[in-house]
């Protein structure tokens, strides 16, 4: 691990009241190799600059401790269940997992190459309880094994509310917590979505709204608790809720 590396994230991580171990460090670090590596013969991020990785990789993953003691308190119980949708490289999954290694942490992702190289990343660093799940997210939400079975669903930059709503609640206990990672400007997405979860059974308890550390990146974490169960109707058939997301009239 280079300097630079470990002062920008340290720097970051202070800024978030983050604690870092050295071996969270180079956890962290084998990562950002793997994948800066692996990303040589398939495409995984745009962002492969180290400065500019740490910003808005690691920092904005580890910018889920903004969400509070209700979302810290599910991720330090190892009886807690957590999914990443739609996880891509791993972000914000890997790193969530590395700053909470208690967590049960499944990473679920439609294309199996990404997942191949997450298995690679789970055994080189050595993260238990972690595991990874193939399949569209219209289907693993009706599937008996998944629906209605986790704690936490975390999802970042993914699709746009009203579709994302319908990938991630119907995979949560009633009780749990629906968070996803979105940017700044959130208010007009956040009404077109608020149908979808009301439907879903979700209500949107708050936004947290805060800067990437030492940038004028703006970003939003919102908290949208599962008060009631899902119909069973949702979520529709694959590729429905991103062809016609949900509204109050039309769509039901």
């Amino acid at each position: 691990m280079n300097n630079n590396f470990k002062d920008k994230v340290l720097s970051a991580a202070d800024a978030l009241n983050i604690s870092l171990t050295e071996e969270k460090l180079e956890k962290l670090y084998k990562y950002y190799s793997m994948v800066t590596e692996k990303n040589k013969v398939m495409n995984l991020t745009a962002v492969t600059d180290e400065d500019e990785f740490i910003i808005k990789h690691i920092a904005d993953s580890m910018a889920i401790v903004k969400a509070g003691n209700r979302i810290d308190k599910i991720l330090s119980s190892e009886n807690s269940k957590v999914i990443d949708v739609g996880t891509g490289a791993g972000m914000p999954g890997i790193i969530v997992k590395i700053l909470y290694p208690k967590t049960h942490m499944v990473l679920f992702d439609s294309l199996k190459k990404r997942l191949d190289f997450l298995d690679e990343v789970i055994g080189e660093l050595s993260l238990e309880n972690t595991e990874t799940l193939h399949g569209r997210a219209e289907d693993i939400g009706r599937d008996k094994r998944y629906r209605e079975s986790f704690d936490l669903v975390i999802s970042r930059a993914v699709a746009n509310m009203s579709t994302l709503s319908e990938y991630c609640i119907p995979l949560l206990k009633k009780g749990a917590v629906f968070l996803p990672f979105k940017s700044g400007d959130i208010d007009d997405e956040l009404k077109e979505g608020a149908a979808a979860i009301e439907l879903l059974g979700g209500v949107n308890r708050e936004v947290i709204r805060f800067d990437l550390p030492g940038t004028d990146i703006r970003r939003s974490l919102i908290i949208i608790e599962k008060n009631k169960n899902t119909p069973s109707k949702y979520p529709r058939k694959a590729g429905t809720p991103s062809k016609e997301p949900l509204r109050f009239k039309g769509g039901k």
